[in-house]
């Protein structure tokens, strides 16, 4: 039992740790990244008039999901198959 309450002690200090990052973002994209989810969230910038889906658009999505059944998901992915990935570890792509 000793040992059962020592190890959840270590194991919150470990998690505790991790909540000691600062809040608020690290640069200026971040924070305009910030801004845009919050505004996205809170709603103040919804659109007034109700946009409903086109019978045809609802249609779709409903067979494009249907169809994503008929692959199976892969017990891992070959690097090599899919193409190459640099270090470099700046943003963009490929």
């Amino acid at each position: 039992m000793n040992r059962f309450i020592m190890s959840a002690m270590g194991l919150s200090v470990i998690c505790g740790t991790a909540l000691a990052i600062e809040p608020g973002p690290a640069s200026p994209s971040q924070k305009q990244t910030e801004a845009w989810l919050n505004l996205q969230a809170s709603g103040h910038a919804a659109s007034p008039i109700p946009q409903p889906a086109a019978p045809i658009e609802r249609d779709l999505s409903m067979q494009r999901w249907l169809d994503s059944y008929q692959h199976q998901i892969p017990e891992f992915f070959e690097q090599k198959r899919g193409g190459s990935v640099s270090g470099s570890g700046g943003s963009g792509g490929n």
